[in-house]
């Protein structure tokens, strides 16, 4: 990857990441407490990782701009659709593994 200038680096992991979005966009049916307990993160991650980048370069980016960004709508409205309850061993495997980002 070294032979990689800094623009074509850029563009490939850009596509990684829009790659990325659209499986979770297919997988709605993963929850994010399933994707924090397996992986650490969620999208709400994402977003906000996303938001700090904007920030970090003084762009005109909201929370709630980042969150459409990458769940593809509102996050309300990706609640209402796509959200259930979190069950009793979900709850207890996020406390146990709780992230500390």
């Amino acid at each position: 990857m070294s032979d990689l200038d800094e623009k074509s680096r850029t563009e490939l992991e850009a596509a990684a990441f829009r790659r990325l979005l659209e499986h979770l966009d297919k997988r709605s049916d993963v929850q994010n407490i399933d994707l924090m307990n397996l992986a650490g993160f969620c999208r709400n991650c994402l977003a906000n990782w996303y938001l700090e980048a904007a920030e970090a370069r003084g762009m005109p980016v909201s929370k709630a701009d980042s969150r459409v960004a990458v769940y593809g709508m509102p996050y309300d409205e990706w609640k209402a659709k796509h959200q259930r309850d979190a069950s009793g061993d979900q709850l207890a495997a996020f406390e146990k593994n709780r992230p500390q980002h």
